[in-house]
């Protein structure tokens, strides 16, 4: 937990820095932007005065930061956007999000950047009530789907729902079934992945199996049809998954060097390229959650779903040469 105030002395060779230039420079793991809230917001004192991020040192001045950066809490807002929902209630909903879709803002968003355009945003303006188990930024959400994954997701309209779900998932109860494209011919038909799953040091936006002491993470995999084509060799695969970490099938594939196509973060080239052919590419991973099975939280009846590809899948499946 960082402490206030914090001091710092402008050196000689500091002179001519702007001040947030100078302040970045001196504290560890911080961006520019944050710098300058800090001193949009009276947190920065220049030899006990206040100051603009624009001011040029000239050495010697004694520089104070009073404290941190105060956010306002982000709250998810009502949007009207399409939807596709499959089934509905007065306890749940099952949707078939669209790849490019979050399925709700991050934590470090604003009102008018990534908190627009959600999933939850969509929900909140069609359903008026959701849980609020998971807070105001995740109203309804129980589990997830990453932005360039489509497929079935479960909302809970109410906190009894969302508490009885989730216990589903922590036991294993619900199923969930996806269909991936991978690069290359898998060695084995089917098999499990069982490897452990944490935070990338280095490129944060991306999780690996390559650190010890990560989430348990167990995804099972059978190849449906390999497929040698003018762009290269690929696996269709149906995959399911016993846990439901983050990236959990792309970093599983991924280690085991067979990417999912369009997956650029974990090392699907961004162009496949034939002999005499244009180069072809995937804007979104070729992910889906196609099938999704659960009890009712409140009969324990079993309800099962599924949604066949988009139609931006099968499209290259067809460019690949094949059904």
């Amino acid at each position: 937990m960082e402490t206030f105030p914090k001091t710092f002395v402008a050196k000689p060779e500091d002179a001519g820095k702007r001040l947030d230039q100078f302040l970045v420079s001196q504290i560890a793991d911080t961006s520019r932007a944050r710098v300058q809230q800090l001193i949009n917001q009276g947190k920065v004192l220049v030899n006990d005065d206040a100051a603009k991020a624009s001011l040029h040192l000239r050495g010697g001045e004694r520089i104070s930061i009073l404290g941190d950066v105060k956010v306002p809490p982000l709250r998810a807002i009502a949007e009207e956007l399409p939807l596709d929902i499959v089934y509905e209630d007065d306890d749940l909903a099952v949707v078939n999000k669209a790849a490019g879709m979050m399925v709700h803002a991050g934590a470090g968003a604003t009102d008018d950047e990534r908190n627009r355009g959600t999933l939850v945003n969509a929900l909140m303006y069609r359903f008026g009530q959701l849980s609020g188990v998971g807070g105001d930024l995740r109203p309804g959400i129980v589990h997830r789907l990453d932005k360039a994954t489509s497929g079935l997701i479960v909302v809970a309209k109410n906190d009894e729902t969302h508490r009885r779900l989730a216990a589903q998932f922590a036991r294993r109860v619900v199923k969930k079934t996806y269909i991936a494209l991978v690069h290359g011919w898998m060695k084995q038909d089917r098999g499990t992945i069982s490897s452990s799953i944490s935070r990338d040091p280095v490129r944060r936006t991306r999780m690996t199996t390559k650190r010890s002491g990560g989430r348990e993470a167990i995804t099972h995999y059978t190849s449906q049809q390999r497929i040698d084509s003018k762009y290269g060799k690929f696996t269709l695969l149906e995959v399911r998954i016993d846990t439901g970490r983050t990236h959990q099938i792309r970093v599983h594939l991924a280690s085991l060097r067979h990417p999912i196509a369009g997956d650029n973060l974990y090392g699907a080239p961004r162009e496949m390229i034939a002999k005499n052919e244009n180069p072809i590419s995937l804007p979104r991973n070729f992910l889906h959650a196609t099938a999704l099975q659960l009890q009712h939280p409140r009969s324990g009846m079993t309800l099962s779903f599924a949604r066949p590809l988009p139609k931006e899948l099968l499209e290259f499946l067809q460019k690949i040469g094949t059904r």
